[in-house]
């Protein structure tokens, strides 16, 4: 069963556009305590018409066992700035406020653990890869904050992949403006795939009923991240869909729980 709980929520701005914010929520008080840190990242196929809300009690069911939430909403396709390269450089600069977040709030930057579903599953793995982006690239950031797991939900972690099979009426190449021969040096640094091997403990979770984001995606991606030297497990949840996961009422979402505290805890 989903912990429920009444734990506060603080919605901060980690930017200046209205879409540049961050939902933080803190476990109940343990004096002196540094607490874990999850970064969720909702997906959405990367468009405007979805939002950070439906990951709303699964972060409250997190932080009452124990890991800080810091559910980020960022620009999105639709969004004046979304797309490339604002959609990235938003979830990246999410994730380095952090350092700021940690000087007003008991917060371990030693223990971030990136959680995304769906394109928030992509973008998480690729906050783990930042590092191996080039320098040259739109996408590459100085300093970025170090992510110490990756917990993917039905994540669409190979954009090469997905624009193959042209998933959600091709939003992978909606969202880097142009096919892999198009635009090559964007697929090189947009897809956790193209980035392994990111050298984090990474968990994927997938169901097999999956419709919008098909099994093999996940299952392709961690045979190469493990043939690269990752730390990478993929978890199968049978008959499962694309949703089961993020309802914490279902068998599927204690998994995610299991995986976010053995990562961060």
């Amino acid at each position: 069963m989903a912990t429920r709980s009444s734990l506060p929520v603080e919605r901060i701005a980690y930017g200046t556009d209205p879409f540049q914010f961050g939902d933080l929520r803190l476990p109940p008080s343990q004096s002196g305590a540094l607490y874990p840190i999850v970064i969720v990242i909702h997906g959405g196929y990367w468009r405007a018409r979805y939002d950070l809300e439906y990951f709303g009690t699964g972060c409250e069911d997190l932080a009452a066992r124990g890991l800080a939430t810091w559910n980020i909403e960022y620009r999105r396709m639709g969004n004046p700035g979304g797309g490339w390269p604002g959609t990235f450089l938003d979830v990246a600069g999410a994730t380095d406020f952090l350092r700021a977040l940690a000087q007003r709030y008991p917060l371990d930057l030693a223990r971030v653990v990136a959680l995304g579903h769906s394109a928030g599953g992509h973008l998480a793995c690729w906050l783990a890869g930042r590092p191996r982006i080039p320098k040259n690239s739109d996408l590459s950031t100085p300093d970025p904050l170090p992510i110490s797991g990756v917990v993917s939900l039905a994540g669409v972690v190979d954009l090469r992949r997905a624009w193959e099979l042209q998933l959600s009426a091709n939003a992978t190449g909606l969202l880097l403006d142009g096919s892999p021969d198009d635009v090559p040096d964007r697929y090189a640094a947009a897809s956790p795939y193209d980035l392994l091997p990111l050298g984090v403990r990474q968990i994927h979770l997938h169901g097999t009923a999956d419709e919008n984001v098909p099994y093999e995606i996940s299952e392709r991606y961690v045979a190469r991240a493990r043939a690269l030297g990752d730390d990478a497990t993929l978890i199968t949840l049978p008959d499962a869909g694309h949703f089961e996961m993020v309802e914490p009422p279902s068998h599927e979402w204690q998994a995610v729980v299991q995986a976010a505290r053995e990562l961060a805890m």
